[in-house]
């Protein structure tokens, strides 16, 4: 047996998807038993380009075969003129369940942390893979990591990816959203992350001048191939499949707001400490307090709805946040609501006037102006709230690769999915 590795084949410029060169590979290669992984690592990674995805593939075939059928197509179809386009292709002699367990937690780490590419071509030569790169190799990284990841995780879902007719690639994708609507909504929750409801918006149609003509996500084989087949559009030329751990928040790690790090996706405990409050273009924002430190938390104009929840928080409010710490700034994906502050402290009532009493200054408690009645206390009163308990999160329009949306479960709460 023989894994493939390959990353850092597209451009954001030019197009092109490392998918659709991993699947030429496969293809190439004439091996109906190959399978094919679609691995996203870290999202707070600089140099990524959109979904930062490298694939593995298993093969029958051998490795010297599978080296130079993949070295042949990477100069075929890379998009090598874009000097930040930087491929990696690494090939092992192994199956994925002997990889060794220093590339797995290498893998692990690309998923939630970051590697200099020193450290890949180290592990590469210790364990004797063959490795190609380009125009300095950066894909390295995520090419090694992706032979690793089968061994590095333990949740899995599917893509089922359809890709364009070559001589329609960069022209305006003729798919029909109604039928991608109807057709999410008849097998949702299999599938997922299709169409964005209230933004009326086909999620799985990219945007790029990619060959990827749509993508269908979701919890197994039958129902992504199934929606994919179902879908009215132009003529598509291939159809793949792909094991992924997309949907699967592979990429959060739990932390605490002491240590969080630059760049990493976490898990956090905390209570709000400040009144979220919006500024211009749409951005809401509010801190929320650890032990000793405080973090500021977003929720920017393209997660649409999911702002009113945020808007909806209040100081003293206890929530679990999940999301990227970006310029010291964590990045709401999701976030739970533990508990609700339900009353306010205010200023006692007058009960001849029904006014509300004015401080008689500090440590003298209150008197109403009108009658000069007094009060030494102030008084707790309910306070009514337009949220509740649970989980809350961004819509399928703002949901990231590798963020797992509610209605998948395993979540510790009630939810609040958004659809």
């Amino acid at each position: 047996m023989t894994i493939l590795g390959i990353d850092d084949t597209d451009s954001r410029e030019h197009g092109m998807c490392t998918t659709y060169v991993a699947f030429q590979i496969a293809q190439q290669l004439q091996d109906e038993s190959a399978k094919l992984m679609l691995i996203r690592l870290n999202p707070g990674v600089i140099h990524k380009t959109r979904g930062n995805a490298a694939i593995a593939i298993s093969t029958t075939c051998n490795t010297t075969t599978t080296f130079e059928t993949a070295v042949d197509i990477i100069n075929e179809l890379a998009e090598l003129s874009d000097p930040n386009t930087q491929p990696g292709l690494v090939v092992a002699p192994s199956t994925f369940d002997d990889v060794p367990q220093t590339v797995s937690e290498f893998s692990l780490n690309a998923i939630r942390s970051f590697h200099e590419k020193e450290t890949a071509v180290d592990l590469i030569e210790e364990n004797d893979y063959l490795s190609s790169s380009w125009n300095g190799g950066r894909g390295l990284i995520g090419a090694l990591a992706a032979i690793g990841a089968n061994n590095a995780l333990d949740e899995w879902t599917y893509e089922c990816l359809t890709y364009r007719d070559k001589n329609l690639w960069g022209t305006e994708r003729n798919v029909d959203s109604n039928s991608i609507f109807e057709v999410s909504n008849q097998l949702y929750p299999s599938v997922w992350d299709s169409f964005d409801k209230n933004e009326n918006y086909p999620v799985c149609v990219p945007r790029t001048p990619c060959p990827v003509l749509h993508g269908i996500r979701g919890e197994t084989p039958d129902a992504v191939e199934e929606m994919a087949k179902k879908i009215k559009s132009e003529t598509p030329a291939h159809r793949v499949l792909f094991i992924t751990n997309q949907g699967t928040d592979a990429h959060i790690q739990p932390g605490t707001i002491e240590s969080l790090e630059e760049g990493h996706s976490y898990s956090v405990d905390g209570v709000v400490s400040s009144k979220p409050y919006t500024i211009e273009g749409g951005h809401v924002f509010f801190k929320l307090k650890g032990t000793s430190k405080e973090i500021l938390c977003s929720a920017f104009e393209p997660t649409k709805q999911f702002r009113n929840y945020v808007r909806n928080l209040d100081c003293g409010d206890k929530l679990t946040v999940y999301g990227e710490v970006t310029h010291g700034t964590l990045k709401l994906e999701k976030f739970a609501v533990r508990n609700l502050v339900t009353t306010k402290t205010e200023n006692p009532l007058c009960p001849i006037c029904n006014d509300r009493m004015k401080s008689s200054g500090r440590s003298q408690g209150y008197r109403c102006r009108k009658c000069g009645t007094k009060n030494s206390h102030k008084i707790q009163t309910p306070y009514f709230r337009d949220i509740t308990l649970g989980w809350y999160e961004v819509p399928p329009c703002a949901r990231r690769h590798l963020a797992k949306p509610l209605i998948r479960g395993g979540f510790d709460s009630i939810l609040h999915p958004e659809i």
